[in-house]
C-alpha cells in the first residue's frame, strides 16, 4: 500500500532479496516512481542519472550472467533498475536551464551568465572530478529511488556486485560515457527481510 508516513518509509525499508514474482509494476507507476526519485539534488542541476528498467524475460536473461551472486533478485523482482551516470551530462545543460527560464525559475540573464561559466568549466574539467561528481549524484538519486519505491508499497535491494565493465554495452550503451552506479531490484517482498544494526550517533557524529 502507498504511504506518506515518512518515518514508516525510512524505518520500514529493508534490503529485500526475494520477491513475489507474480507482482508486476506498470510502466505508468514505474515512471511515477522514477520521476519522484529525480527530485533528488545534483551538482549544478545537471541530473546525470540515466535508468535502464530491466523487466522483460529477455532483459533479465541478459542481466543474469552479469549479476554475479544476485540471481534471486533478478529472477523474482518486478524489475531491476540499472542506474548509470552520464559523464557527458552537460549536453543537457542548455535544455535544463532554458526550461528553468521558461517556467520562471530563473531570469534569462542569470541563465546566460551561468551557461557561459559552465561551458568553460566543463570544457576543461578533470575526468576524475567529473566521475566523482557523477557518482555522488548517482548515490543521491539511488537513495531517493529506494524511498520513493517504499512510499509506493514496494521494496528494493541496492546491488553493487555486478560486472560493471560489461553492463553498459550489454544494454546498448556507450561504456566510455555511461558510468554504472548500481543495480536496484524492485518488487513486492516475499519475506520481511532482516533488521540491521546501526552505529549509535555518539560514535559517528561530532559537535564542535
Amino acid at each position: 500500500m502507498k504511504t506518506n508516513d515518512f518515518k514508516e518509509i525510512i524505518t520500514g525499508r529493508r534490503s529485500i532479496r526475494n520477491y513475489d514474482p507474480t507482482v508486476k509494476i506498470s510502466r505508468e507507476e514505474m515512471a511515477e516512481i522514477l520521476t519522484e526519485a529525480t527530485l533528488a539534488p545534483s551538482s549544478i542541476n545537471m541530473q546525470p542519472w540515466r535508468f535502464v528498467v530491466i523487466e522483460s524475460e529477455e532483459g533479465k536473461a541478459t542481466l543474469a550472467p552479469l549479476a554475479k551472486f544476485n540471481q534471486v533478485q533478478v529472477a523474482t523482482s518486478s524489475a531491476v533498475i540499472a542506474i548509470f551516470g552520464d559523464l557527458n551530462n552537460f549536453e543537457k545543460g542548455e535544455e535544463i536551464y532554458s526550461k528553468a527560464v521558461e517556467m520562471g525559475f530563473m531570469p534569462a540573464e542569470v541563465k546566460e551568465k551561468q551557461m557561459g561559466a559552465l561551458t568553460a568549466y566543463f570544457a576543461n574539467i578533470d575526468p576524475e572530478v567529473n566521475k566523482s561528481t557523477v557518482l555522488i549524484d548517482g548515490g543521491l538519486v539511488s537513495m531517493q529511488l529506494m524511498l520513493a519505491a517504499r512510499a509506493h508499497g514496494y521494496d528494493t535491494n541496492p546491488i553493487g556486485g555486478f560486472e560493471k565493465d560489461k553492463i553498459a554495452e550489454a544494454f546498448g550503451l556507450d561504456k566510455d560515457r555511461y558510468l554504472p552506479i548500481m543495480l536496484l531490484s524492485i518488487g513486492k517482498a516475499a519475506d520481511s527481510g532482516y533488521q540491521s544494526v546501526r552505529l549509535p550517533i555518539d560514535q559517528i557524529a561530532q559537535w564542535k
